[in-house]
C-alpha cells in the first residue's frame, strides 16, 4: 500500500516539475492513479508528453478538478442533475424575480446585475458557504438561488464539487485508495481544497507548485503554498532551478533574477534572447511586431511555436486582428466571443429581434441582408430601398410592405418560425436553415468565415439543448428567455495551439503554455500591473471577515499587483529561445507615456548599453517602413510613395521596375482633386441645354461643386425623415390650397381680419389633407408633432396675412414658367439671351384688383427673409428674375418681390419699388424700397448674373467654392465632394 499524505514538488519555472510528476505518475500505473491538469485542453497534450516516456498507457485516468468532483460525486446516492451555464442563468433571474429587492431594484433591471450576482454565488458556493454564513441582501438572495436549485432538485457546478468534497470527507467509500497527482494550480477554492485535505487522508497525493521562498515573484502564491506545505508535513522535494538547460543564458538569468536586487553587472550577454520594442502608439507597437513577425515565420519558426501574449484580450483583440490581418500573419485568438459579436449570431438575433420583440425594418433587413438568408443582394437593396424611401418601420407595416413588394410571397425563414411547435426548434430550425442557405448542401464549408459560423452554430445548438432540458424541468420558456440566452451565448474563438497559427493568449491561459518565441505587450504604466476590481456583492473586507469565520472558504483574493507579478514572471518563462517585451512609448497623440514598472525591472537587470542594442523604436513620425525592410508589398509600396517625396525619379524607377507605376500614380496624385468638368459628352450636353432652373442657377452660386453633385450627380436620400425640407413642403401645398380655394369655400379672394376665424376650419382641413397625403409611415407621434407644428406657424401666418394693410389680393399661384407643364403663354420660359431660357416656379402673385400691377410672394420655410441689400450681397436670384418674369410673361407690372419666412418673427423681406409704398405695398422694412434705377439695376444686374453662371456651367467651370469660403452647414453633400467637416 502507498504511503498517505501529500507530497508538495517545488521549485522554480522550467526546474522540471511536471517532468517529475508525470514520471511519479507513470510509476503509479499499477495503482490506477488520478492526474489531475489545469485545462480541459491540457489532457492531450499530457497525454502526449506521457507516451513520449512510455509507448503505451493502459492505467490510469486524466482530468481537470471538474472531472474529479463529477466521478466522485456521481458514484453516491441521491445524485442530481447539474445546471448548465444557461440554466444557472435562468435561476438566478428567476430568484430575483420573486424576491423582494428593498434598495437594489433599480439596479436588478440591468442584465449585469444578476450576471454579477451568479459570479458572486458561485464564489460563496466554492467557499463551501451557505447563506446563513451570510447577512444582509446577499444572504436573501443566495437562499432565494439555491432555494429554486432545491425546488427543481438540481445542482449547479459548484453544489456538485461541494458534494464530492463532504463525500470524500465523510465515506470510506468515495474513495478507493487511487494516488493522486496535480500540477497548475496556483489558487485552490475551498472546495479543491477541502477534497485535496480529505484525500491525503486516504491516498498519496503529489501536487507539483511553482514556489521559491522570499522571492518577491511568487509573493501571490505564499498562502497556498503555506496550508499546501502544513499538510505535507516535511514531504517537500525543492527542485533546482533548470531553465539554463532548455533556454539561452538571458533568458535562465532573467528567471533567476526578476523581482530582486541582483546587480546587472553580472548578467549574461543579451545576445538577441530578450528584445525590446518601443512605439508610438498602438498602431506604431503593433506594426513592430507584426513586422517581427512576419521575419520569424519566413525564417522558418512554426507559427504556433510563437506565443503573444497580452494583459487582457478584450483591450488588444481589435488592434491585433487589425495589425495582423492587414500584414497577413496567421493568428489564432484563444478566447470566447458572445454569440451577438458574431456575423451568424448578428444575423439570427436580429431576425429574432423583430419576429419576437417587435424590432423594425432594420432588424429584418440586417438578416435580408445577411448570406444567411437565401436572397440576393440586388433583390434586398430594392426591398429595403421602397420601404426606406417611405419611412416605414413599424415592424407590421415591414412584414406587409414586403410581401406586397414580393408580389404576394411571404418570406419562408419567418413563415418558418411561426409554424415550428416551440420557440427552441423555431430557433433550431432557423439556425440549421442559414448555415444551408450560406454554404449549401454539395460540399463542405471551407474558410476561416465558415469556421466562425460552424463554431457559433454549434454554440446555438447547444445553447437550445441546456434550455430544452429547463422545459423539461420547469416548463415553457419566453420568447424574452430565450433572445436573452442567446444573447449572452459564448463562441470559442479559436483552439489551443492550433497548427499553423500564432497564439494570441492572456497571462492566465499562457502560464501553462510553452513556446519558442514570446511576444509580452501591455508594458505601459496602469496596464500592467493592472488595477483591482472589487465585487459589487462582496467587498474585499468582507472576504477577510468570511474567511476568519471559515477557514476554508478561501475567498480573500491575492493582492492584484502581486497576482500580476507571477503572470508576468510566468509569461517571461515560456520561452525556449527569445522574449520580445513591447510597450507604449508614446500615445497615438504623442503625449509620452511611462513604462510598466514590470519593463523597468527587466531593463535594469542588464548593463544599459546592452539593452539599447536591443532596442528597436517606432517613431510617431515614421509613416512607413524603410523598403528595404518593409513586410509586404503594401507597406513596400508606401515606402516608395514616401521616398517620391525627395528623390521622385528614383521612386519612378522602382515602381516601374515592380509594375508598380499606375499604383504610385494613384498614390502621389491622391490629394489632388481636378473638379473641373472634362468628359467631352458631359460638356456637350451642358452646351445643349437651354433652360436652366432659377433654384438651379441660386444652387450654383452657392457652390459650383454643390450644383454638379446635387443637380448632375443627382444622388438620392433613401431613409426619408420629417424634416424641414418635408415640412416646408407640406406648408406650401396647404396654402396653394387654402388661398386658391378661398373664392369657392368663402366666397371672397382674400380673408379680412374679421373674417380669420371663420376661414380656420378650412385651413384645418387643407393641413389635414395635405398631411394625410404624404407618403410616408408616419407614427402617431410623428403625425401629431407634424400638425401642432405647422398649424400653430401656418395659423399666424394667415392671421398676419389678414391684417396686412395691402390692397392686393392673391390671384395666382403656383405659377409654373418654361416647362411643359405650365400654361401655354409661359412655356417658352424667361429669355435671358440668345440661346439662354430660365424656369421655375412662383409660389403666389397677389394682384391690384383695379389694375395690371402685382406682387410676387416666395414662401420660405425658414424664420428669416432675405432684405434688398441681402439679395444683391448674396446674388439671391429668385425675386430679381421673377420680376422679369412678370413683366415679360404674366403680363403684370411688378411692384416688388417678397420673402415670407413662415416661422419665427415671419417678417417679410424683399425687393420693392419705392413708388409704390403708398400707393400699393406700404408698412415694409424701409430698406426693402428703392427708387426705379436702383430697382431695375439691380433686376438687371442679376440677369448678367445668370448668364454668366450658364457659361460657367457650359464650359465645365466646376470648383468647391462656397459662398464666404466655407460649407454651408445644411450642406450634406460634403460626403462626395471629398471635403472635410469639422
Amino acid at each position: 500500500m502507498s504511503q498517505l499524505g501529500l507530497n508538495l514538488i517545488t521549485g522554480p519555472a522550467n526546474a522540471g516539475k511536471v517532468a517529475l510528476l508525470l514520471r511519479r505518475y507513470l510509476e503509479a500505473l499499477d495503482a490506477e492513479p488520478y492526474l489531475i491538469v489545469p485545462n480541459r485542453s491540457d489532457v492531450e497534450r499530457v497525454e502526449r508528453d506521457l507516451l513520449e516516456l512510455q509507448p503505451a498507457l493502459f492505467a490510469g485516468s486524466i482530468g481537470t478538478f471538474d472531472d474529479l468532483f463529477s466521478r466522485i460525486a456521481r458514484a453516491g446516492a441521491d445524485v442530481r442533475s447539474v445546471a448548465t451555464d444557461a440554466q444557472r442563468a435562468l435561476l438566478v433571474r428567476r430568484a430575483l424575480a420573486s424576491h423582494s429587492l428593498n434598495g437594489l431594484g433599480r439596479s436588478a433591471r440591468f442584465g449585469g446585475f444578476a450576471d454579477a450576482l451568479l459570479t458572486t454565488v458561485a464564489e460563496l458556493e466554492s467557499g463551501l458557504l451557505d447563506h446563513n454564513d451570510l447577512d444582509g441582501e446577499l444572504a436573501a438572495l443566495y437562499a432565494a438561488y439555491r432555494g429554486e436549485l432545491d425546488r427543481l432538485n438540481l445542482w449547479d457546478r459548484d453544489l456538485l464539487r461541494r458534494h464530492a468534497a463532504e463525500r470524500v470527507v465523510n465515506e470510506l467509500e468515495a474513495w478507493a485508495g487511487e494516488p493522486v497527482f496535480a500540477y497548475g494550480f496556483e489558487d485552490l477554492t475551498g472546495a479543491e481544497w477541502s477534497l485535496l485535505q480529505a484525500l491525503a487522508g486516504r491516498t498519496e497525493v503529489t501536487v507539483s507548485i511553482p514556489y521559491e521562498p522570499g522571492r518577491a515573484a511568487f509573493a501571490s502564491l505564499a498562502r497556498t503554498m503555506e496550508d499546501l506545505a502544513s499538510l505535507a508535513d516535511g514531504r517537500i522535494e525543492e527542485l533546482q532551478p533548470a531553465y539554463g538547460e532548455v533556454a539561452a543564458p538571458a533568458l535562465a538569468h532573467l528567471e533567476r533574477v526578476l523581482f530582486t536586487e541582483a546587480d546587472p553587472s553580472d548578467a549574461p550577454a543579451i545576445d538577441g534572447a530578450l528584445r525590446f520594442f518601443e512605439g508610438a502608439g498602438t498602431r506604431g507597437v503593433l506594426e513592430l511586431v507584426g513586422e517581427e513577425l512576419l521575419t520569424l515565420i519566413r525564417s522558418g519558426c512554426p507559427p504556433e511555436e510563437i506565443g503573444v501574449v497580452c494583459p487582457s484580450l478584450d483591450r488588444w483583440q481589435a488592434p491585433i486582428e487589425t495589425a495582423l490581418g492587414t500584414l497577413g500573419v496567421p493568428y489564432a485568438l484563444e478566447s470566447f466571443v458572445r454569440l451577438d459579436m458574431t456575423a451568424y449570431g448578428q444575423a439570427l438575433l436580429s431576425l429574432l429581434r423583430f419576429a419576437w420583440l417587435g424590432g423594425g425594418r432594420a432588424d429584418l433587413y440586417a438578416f435580408l441582408r445577411s448570406p444567411y438568408s437565401s436572397l440576393t443582394r440586388q433583390n434586398v437593396d430594392f426591398l429595403e430601398g421602397r420601404l426606406r424611401g417611405r419611412a416605414v418601420d413599424r415592424p407590421e407595416k415591414v412584414e406587409e410592405e414586403t410581401i406586397r413588394l414580393r408580389d404576394g410571397q411571404p418570406l419562408p425563414v419567418l413563415e418558418a418560425l411561426r409554424s415550428a411547435p416551440t420557440p427552441l426548434d423555431a430557433v433550431a430550425g432557423l439556425a440549421s436553415s442559414m448555415l444551408r442557405a450560406a454554404y449549401g448542401t454539395e460540399s463542405p464549408p471551407v474558410g476561416e468565415v465558415s469556421r466562425y459560423d460552424i463554431r457559433a452554430h454549434e454554440s446555438v445548438m447547444r445553447l437550445l439543448g441546456e434550455l430544452r432540458g429547463w422545459s423539461d424541468l420547469d416548463g415553457v420558456l419566453s420568447t424574452e428567455e430565450i433572445f436573452a440566452a442567446l444573447e449572452r451565448a459564448e463562441v470559442r474563438r479559436a483552439a489551443a495551439a492550433e497548427p499553423g497559427r500564432v497564439a494570441l493568449l492572456d497571462l492566465l491561459r499562457a502560464r501553462t503554455r510553452r513556446f519558442e518565441i514570446v511576444f509580452v505587450l501591455g508594458l505601459e504604466e496602469g496596464r500592467l500591473p493592472r488595477r483591482g476590481h472589487e465585487s459589487p456583492f462582496l467587498a474585499d473586507d468582507v472576504r477577510r471577515e468570511l474567511d476568519e469565520r471559515s477557514r476554508a472558504a478561501r475567498l480573500s483574493r491575492p493582492d492584484q499587483v502581486a497576482r500580476d507579478r507571477y503572470l508576468f514572471y510566468t509569461a517571461c518563462t515560456r520561452a525556449t529561445r527569445r522574449v520580445y517585451f513591447a510597450r507604449e512609448a508614446a500615445g497615438d497623440d504623442g503625449s509620452p507615456r511611462e513604462p510598466s514598472p514590470f519593463w523597468d525591472e527587466v531593463v535594469s537587470r542588464f548593463p544599459q548599453d546592452d539593452v539599447l542594442l536591443w532596442t528597436r523604436r517606432r517613431p510617431l513620425s515614421q509613416l512607413t517602413w524603410p523598403l528595404e525592410v518593409a513586410p509586404t508589398e503594401r507597406e513596400r509600396l508606401r515606402a516608395v510613395a514616401l521616398r517620391a517625396a525627395d528623390e521622385r525619379p528614383v521612386a519612378e524607377a522602382i515602381a516601374s521596375a515592380n509594375d508598380w507605376s499606375r499604383r504610385l500614380s494613384r498614390a502621389l496624385h491622391a490629394f489632388e482633386r481636378p473638379t473641373r468638368l472634362t468628359h467631352p459628352q458631359v460638356l456637350a450636353e451642358l452646351r445643349a441645354k437651354t433652360t436652366f432652373g432659377v433654384t438651379e442657377l441660386e444652387r450654383f452660386v452657392d457652390c459650383s461643386s454643390m450644383w454638379f453633385f446635387d443637380r448632375m450627380i443627382d444622388p438620392k436620400t433613401m431613409d426619408r425623415e420629417v424634416d424641414a425640407r418635408l415640412r416646408g413642403s407640406i406648408a406650401h401645398q396647404v396654402l396653394y390650397r387654402f388661398y386658391s380655394g378661398l373664392p369657392k369655400e368663402l366666397g371672397a379672394d382674400r380673408v379680412s381680419e374679421d373674417e380669420v376665424d371663420g376661414a380656420l376650419p378650412f385651413l384645418r382641413r387643407c393641413l389635414d389633407e395635405a398631411i394625410d397625403g404624404v407618403r410616408m409611415d408616419l407614427t402617431d407621434l410623428q403625425q401629431r408633432e407634424l400638425r401642432h407644428g405647422l398649424w400653430r406657424d401656418l395659423e399666424a401666418f394667415v392671421r398676419e396675412d389678414a391684417a396686412a394693410a395691402s390692397p392686393l389680393v392673391p390671384r395666382r399661384f403656383e405659377v409654373l414658367f418654361g416647362s411643359e407643364r405650365a400654361a401655354p403663354e409661359l412655356q417658352r420660359g424667361l429669355e435671358l439671351a440668345e440661346g439662354l431660357t430660365v424656369s421655375g416656379k412662383i409660389d403666389r402673385i397677389d394682384v391690384d384688383p383695379f389694375s395690371a400691377r402685382g406682387i410676387v410672394q416666395d414662401y420660405k420655410a425658414g424664420k428669416h427673409g432675405h432684405s434688398a441689400a441681402q439679395i444683391e450681397q448674396e446674388q439671391k436670384l429668385q425675386i430679381p428674375l421673377y420680376m422679369l418674369v412678370l413683366r415679360d410673361l404674366v403680363g403684370i407690372e411688378p411692384l416688388g418681390g417678397l420673402y415670407r419666412p413662415l416661422a419665427g418673427e415671419r417678417k417679410p423681406r424683399g425687393l420693392l419699388r419705392a413708388e409704390a409704398r403708398e400707393d400699393g405695398l406700404p408698412g415694409f422694412t424701409k430698406q426693402d424700397y428703392l427708387d426705379e434705377e436702383a430697382f431695375w439695376s439691380q433686376v438687371e444686374r442679376s440677369r448678367d448674373l445668370a448668364v454668366g453662371i450658364v457659361e460657367r456651367m457650359r464650359t465645365g467651370d466646376v470648383k468647391h467654392d462656397p459662398k464666404g469660403g466655407d460649407c454651408p452647414s445644411w450642406c450634406q453633400l460634403w460626403p462626395m465632394c471629398r471635403v472635410r467637416r469639422a
